[in-house]
């Protein structure tokens, strides 16, 4: 799994969408779309912030698996 499709599961799980995510880490919809498809990356900054907003660790959302 990579961080984008782990991002895209954690962020329905919360069920809240693209807009909603963006809107609480103050970042636009479109670059929570990039994110998820792996166009680009969080900068570290937003991903602590998501990692808390999901509660898990920055780690966890970095770790990649099968």
């Amino acid at each position: 799994m990579t961080l984008g499709q782990r991002i895209s599961l954690y962020r329905k799980k919360l069920n809240i969408s693209q807009e909603e995510l963006g809107a609480r880490l103050g970042v636009s919809r479109q670059a929570v779309s990039k994110w998820e498809s792996g166009a680009s990356d969080p900068s570290t900054a937003n991903l602590i912030a998501l990692a808390k907003l999901f509660g898990t660790t920055p780690e966890e959302l970095l770790k990649e698996s099968q």
